[in-house]
């Protein structure tokens, strides 16, 4: 099952893994695991209320989106911890397709992302939400939401390839 609903404030997309609950958890609440698939190499433990930094990594878990994330290899990350509910709920706050060099995303507000698990009949139920692009700076809104649809996407591809991979 892979089903994705979006608005203009949220994107939210949602994917069976066939993986247990806590292998899930794993991937997505482990800095360290996350990183790998998601593309991002980070500095430290995911802690809530702690904001936690890192740089834009090309992910090997598939080569096609690895070559995707290349020309952003390097680029700072930043993103702050909200809520971690083990084997439910995962949450962070950050600056959507920040990816300008010479940009200062600061003053911008953040979309908050979460990530939720939830038992199916076949694995794992995941669903990934992103709300707030409707405060986005309008010339910034709409290139970001649609970024992060379609990176979304290709990030549900990644966790499920990842999972398969480490089986």
């Amino acid at each position: 099952m892979n089903d994705t609903t979006h608005s203009t404030d949220r994107i939210q997309k949602r994917v069976v893994l066939k993986a247990p609950r806590e292998r899930v958890w794993q991937a997505i609440a482990d800095s360290s695991r996350f990183g790998t698939w998601f593309g991002v190499e980070i500095e430290g433990p995911f802690e809530p209320g702690v904001r936690v930094g890192g740089r834009l990594v090309p992910t090997t878990v598939d080569a096609e989106i690895g070559r995707q994330q290349s020309c952003y290899a390097g680029m700072e990350f930043d993103f702050h911890v909200d809520r971690i509910e083990p084997m439910q709920v995962f949450s962070f706050r950050w600056h959507p397709c920040a990816v300008e060099p010479d940009a200062d995303y600061a003053k911008e507000p953040m979309t908050l992302v979460v990530f939720e698990l939830a038992d199916a009949p076949e694995g794992t139920l995941l669903t990934i939400t992103e709300s707030g692009f409707d405060q986005i700076p309008l010339a910034r809104r709409a290139q970001a939401f649609a970024s992060n649809d379609q990176g979304w996407t290709e990030q549900m591809r990644l966790i499920e390839k990842y999972l398969a991979q480490t089986a």
